[in-house]
């Protein structure tokens, strides 16, 4: 699974009705889909289930929009 896929799994099991189709990948996520901390922890923790990555609290500044977590997940593949 590449991690745009698994990006949107994720966050797809949190909040279901996203039209990620139309969804900005600069725009950040907690204020588009409505995630308290709660809800990107169980983003954080699924990305982990599916893909094997374990993303620190102190990387979750680099997770803020679509982008930006396809591009943390992209670098932390290449390291495996």
């Amino acid at each position: 699974m590449d991690a745009r896929t698994a990006v949107i799994a994720s966050l797809g099991a949190i909040a279901p009705e996203t039209d990620f189709d139309n969804l900005d990948p600069d725009a950040d996520l907690r204020d588009e889909l409505d995630l308290d901390s709660m809800d990107f922890l169980n983003f954080v923790i699924g990305l982990h289930d599916l893909i094997g990555i374990e993303v620190p609290e102190r990387d979750y500044p680099q997770m803020l929009t679509l982008d930006m977590c396809v591009r943390y997940l992209d670098a932390a593949l290449a390291k495996q």
